[in-house]
């Protein structure tokens, strides 16, 4: 249930219409690809159902979800001409719900495909699926030994209806890694001895290594919500997110005052300190502890102190009085002051910071007009 903006400690304002541009932006660097979705962990925290009805209506007909949880959340709402995949497969024991649901496993083993083939050999009929194939990340995906299996039994995948073979890229952010190209030459020669399908490769960063990695299908992730999709070059995405908190209160501290939990920061000098109330339980991650900077209007200011589980401590000495009142809004998240900035502060990655974001935001969605392509 969604807070009155009165009563939340902050506001979390997500815009469709970013979301909708980003998606046609990467798009428009297809020539005859697809473009999907990756919506799984909520559309990374900004919310799948509210996200995936507005991708659904850019023409997007591809979600993908991690886990089968995810897919029964979203089913209710997309058409059925939504194919919903679940890229952990099956849990097992629970093939027979995929059916029931109407969503598609992505078939990372022998073990799921031999489960799979059964359901589809007990209900007489072929059911879809992807096959993930492993070509150097070593997470997911059948293993060199496993597609061997698969090449000495004709029969391996009877009953099977294989939309797509898929595999994962580890290092498609950086353009410049061999990493790309050997996954890519790696794809191309199992897909030569497999059966014959359609085929997906690129991840956000993947649409950008070009034509060769598109294949027939992309799965954007989080480029779809602003994230810089390749490192070192500028972001051609627009941001989706942006958080503010509000100022509970301010203080003025004489110098060599501490602030916060273990008094981790002294002033040097009498300064003005306001109270935020955001903190780590809103995903506001503790490792911004003295390194942080958010905006009050146009001014960077600096976070002080430990980041607390409700809170955050402000140097707020640079700005006007005026906008210091109870209940002012703090930029924590905003086109001044991106997710990745953040990230970069925090020691970790954009992906992060917008799938950490907490429940207790009240989230408020906006659909600016779509920019052309």
């Amino acid at each position: 249930m969604q807070q009155p903006a009165g009563r939340a400690g902050a506001i979390l304002t997500i815009d469709l219409g970013a979301v909708r541009s980003n998606y046609r932006f990467l798009r428009s660097k297809l020539v005859s690809a697809q473009c999907g979705a990756a919506v799984k962990a909520d559309s990374y925290g900004l919310g799948a159902a509210r996200i995936s009805e507005a991708l659904f209506e850019e023409g997007c007909r591809h979600f993908f979800v991690a886990h089968l949880e995810e897919a029964i959340a979203l089913r209710p709402h997309l058409p059925e001409a939504a194919s919903i995949y679940v890229m952990h497969g099956s849990p097992v024991g629970y093939e027979a719900e995929f059916l029931e649901h109407g969503c598609i496993p992505v078939l990372n083993s022998c073990q799921q495909i031999l489960a799979w083939r059964d359901l589809a050999q007990e209900k007489q009929q072929e059911l879809p699926a992807i096959i993930q194939l492993d070509t150097g990340m070593s997470r997911m995906g059948m293993s060199p030994t496993e597609v061997q299996a698969w090449l000495a039994d004709p029969g391996f995948i009877d009953g099977i209806q294989v939309q797509y073979l898929m595999s994962h890229l580890a290092c498609a952010e950086n353009q410049q890694s061999p990493v790309n190209q050997q996954q890519l030459q790696s794809f191309q020669a199992l897909r030569r001895q497999l059966p014959q399908s359609r085929a997906t490769l690129a991840n956000s960063s993947g649409i950008f290594l070009g034509p060769d990695f598109h294949f027939d299908l992309v799965r954007p992730g989080a480029a779809l919500y602003g994230l810089t999709p390749v490192a070192g070059e500028d972001n051609p995405l627009q941001p989706v997110a942006h958080l503010q908190g509000k100022i509970i209160q301010t203080r003025e501290i004489a110098a060599g005052t501490g602030v916060g939990y273990s008094l981790t920061y002294r002033s040097t000098q009498v300064r003005r300190i306001a109270t935020v109330a955001v903190g780590y339980a809103d995903g506001w991650l503790r490792s911004l502890s003295n390194r942080g900077t958010v905006f009050i209007g146009d001014t960077p200011v600096p976070m002080v102190g430990n980041v607390s589980m409700d809170t955050v401590t402000l140097d707020v000495s640079d700005v006007a009085l005026e906008l210091l009142y109870p209940g002012a809004l703090v930029d924590l998240i905003s086109a001044k002051n991106t997710a990745d900035q953040v990230a970069e502060r925090a020691g970790t990655i954009g992906y992060e910071i917008l799938t950490s974001l907490g429940l207790r935001y009240q989230r408020h969605y906006i659909d600016t007009p779509a920019q052309p392509a």
